[in-house]
């Protein structure tokens, strides 16, 4: 797949999970194989009111390919300029979340709350457009409670959408059941402009899956989870290296911006992904839970890892 001088490569696609995609995680993703990587969703309106904590998330890695910054919100005007924020510079692609569905952000009339207000939709996507020298890529699910991919699809296509992302599932289902690879076929049939496949890709099998909707990329979001090397594996490579020292690389790359205290509470949740199916792991699962220190949870992890 190819935007303007952007060359996918492989097609493997890091998804933005936020919470997850901090820049240690997107620079593993990278140097195993993801040719495109996505930031955390970056609040339009706290970037220019409010912008010190979105600008920690705007941090990327030399290591990252095709860098594509994720923002949200629902007002046009106020999206539209965003994209002159030089937290956005290093970014080659910008998405426009219309997709997530936590209840937090739907309430504001934001990510898959746009779906039920498609005339918003449009003024959002071609207002961004026209204040973008960069790409302008659209990320949504099937729609809210019901079906409403390809005319969405269409929608942003006819809008200036470079490129979209489908999730399939609703709104209404969050991660529960099985993504529709049939609507995403549905969906790449009835476009002109890339098609991205997401949902439920998390191992060989159901990459070949996905591969025969006829989509112009896959996008990995939980199958990365604590296996950010599925990049090389669905690449045709084996993984043979060392588990321990791609977490404690994770650590190391996010020791160079952030703070110990926060660290440690946010890194619990990745150390519990690494350890996932390891034998002898529900023994320290609890303690990674608890771990009053990175260092700690270092040490933890060598029991499970280095035996």
């Amino acid at each position: 797949m190819k935007i303007k001088n952007l060359d996918f490569g492989n097609n493997l696609i890091l998804a933005p999970m936020a919470g997850v995609s901090d820049v240690g995680f997107r620079e593993l993703c990278s140097i195993f194989g993801a040719s495109a990587t996505y930031s955390e969703m970056l609040s339009c309106r706290a970037m220019l009111h409010n912008p010190n904590k979105t600008e920690l998330m705007t941090i990327s890695s030399k290591e990252e390919k095709i860098k594509i910054g994720q923002i949200f919100g629902h007002e046009p005007d106020i999206m539209a300029e965003s994209l002159k924020n030089d937290m956005l510079k290093s970014y080659d692609i910008i998405d426009i979340n219309m997709g997530c569905p936590a209840p937090k952000i739907v309430k504001n009339g934001e990510g898959s709350a746009l779906m039920k207000n498609p005339k918003l939709a449009a003024e959002i996507i071609s207002k961004c457009v026209k204040n973008s020298q960069k790409p302008i890529s659209v990320k949504f699910r099937l729609g809210f409670d019901k079906d409403i991919s390809v005319d969405f699809g269409r929608m942003c296509e006819e809008n200036g959408a470079s490129f979209i992302t489908l999730h399939a599932r609703t709104t209404e289902q969050g991660y529960s059941g099985r993504a529709d690879y049939e609507a995403i076929a549905k969906l790449k049939s009835a476009l002109k402009i890339p098609v991205i496949g997401n949902g439920d890709v998390v191992d060989k099998e159901s990459f070949d899956r996905m591969l025969k909707t006829n989509v112009d990329g896959v996008m990995i979001g939980r199958g990365a989870q604590g296996k950010p090397w599925i990049f090389q594996e669905l690449s045709g490579k084996k993984f043979d290296g060392n588990k321990l020292d791609v977490i404690k690389k994770h650590v190391e790359i996010l020791r160079e911006y952030y703070d110990e205290d926060w660290l440690t509470l946010y890194m619990r949740k990745h150390f519990l992904w690494y350890v996932n199916g390891e034998e002898k792991a529900s023994k320290i699962r609890l303690a990674l839970a608890t771990s009053p220190s990175i260092d700690q949870s270092l040490k933890l992890l060598e029991e499970i890892f280095e035996n």
